[in-house]
C-alpha cells in the first residue's frame, strides 16, 4: 500500500480543511509554501504526491501556476485534483505532467463527458473521487448531495472501466478521528484500486488500512503535525 502525502492549496498556501468546511482552515506556520512542502515529503521518501487545488474545487479561482511548479520541481509523480470539471482543464493538468487527475463532480453531472475523457486518456490517468457523507456521495466541493450510495457509485464507475477510486470520508477529513473502515469494507470486493482518505491519525490506522488490501492512503494533518513520519513507514 502506498502512503501518499497531500498538499492542499488554498489562497496560494498549504492548508487543511476540517471536514471539508472552508470556514475551518488548518494552517501550519512552518509548512506554508506548496512547492517547498511537496519537496520535503519527496525528500522523506514519498513515492507519490497528492495535490488538491481547493480554490478550484470551491469555484473561486485556481492555483494552476503553483500546481505546475510542484510537478516541475519533483522527481516523483504527482496526482492532481480539485475543480477539474471540463475536458479543457483536464487536458491542461495532464499537459503539465500530472500522473493522474482526480475527477469528482464531472463524473456524476456530465457522464458522457466523463466517458469521453476516460476513453481519451485511459483508465491509468483517471481517478474518480467518491467523497461521501455517511456513505452517500457528495460533489461540488462537498456541498451537494448526489443521493447515490458509495457502493452503487463505485459499481457504476468500475463497470465503466475505471481502475482508481479515491474514497474520502468527509466527516473525518482533517479530524484525526480514524479512517472509515466500515464504508471502505463495503467496496473491497470490487476489482478496483482504492485510495482511502480522511481521519488517518497514526501508524496503527495505516496498518489497519493496509490489512484491507487497499492500493493507497492519503495522509494530511497527521503528517503535518508529526504524528506520522514518511521516513518511518
Amino acid at each position: 500500500m502506498i502512503v501518499i502525502p497531500s498538499v492542499d492549496i488554498i489562497y496560494g498556501r498549504v492548508a487543511r480543511l476540517l471536514r471539508g468546511d472552508p470556514k475551518h482552515i488548518l494552517s501550519y506556520e512552518h509548512l506554508t509554501d506548496p512547492v517547498t512542502v511537496a519537496k520535503i515529503w519527496e525528500s522523506e521518501g514519498a513515492q507519490l504526491i497528492h495535490v488538491v487545488d481547493l480554490d478550484a474545487a470551491l469555484g473561486r479561482g485556481d492555483n494552476i501556476e503553483i500546481v505546475s511548479r510542484i510537478i516541475r520541481s519533483l522527481n516523483v509523480p504527482v496526482q492532481v485534483g480539485g475543480g477539474i470539471r471540463s475536458i479543457e482543464r483536464a487536458h491542461q493538468i495532464i499537459s503539465l505532467g500530472a500522473k493522474r487527475i482526480v475527477i469528482g463532480s464531472m463524473a456524476f453531472k456530465e457522464p458522457n463527458t466523463f466517458r469521453a475523457l476516460l476513453d481519451e486518456f485511459g483508465p491509468e490517468k483517471i481517478i474518480v473521487a467518491l467523497d461521501h457523507l455517511d456513505g452517500v456521495v457528495v460533489v461540488d466541493g462537498w456541498r451537494e448531495g448526489t443521493g447515490v450510495g458509495l457502493r452503487e457509485a463505485a459499481r457504476r464507475f468500475t463497470d465503466m472501466g475505471v481502475r482508481f477510486l479515491l474514497v474520502t470520508a468527509v466527516r473525518r477529513d482533517g479530524s484525526l478521528e480514524g479512517p472509515d473502515l466500515e464504508n471502505l469494507s463495503k467496496i473491497l470486493d470490487l476489482n478496483v484500486n482504492i485510495i482511502a482518505s480522511g481521519g488517518v491519525r497514526s501508524l496503527e490506522d495505516i496498518m489497519a488500512l493496509k490489512e484491507l488490501g487497499l492500493y493507497g492512503v492519503i495522509v494530511g494533518r497527521a503528517l503535518y503535525e508529526g504524528r506520522i513520519s514518511i521516513r518511518n513507514l
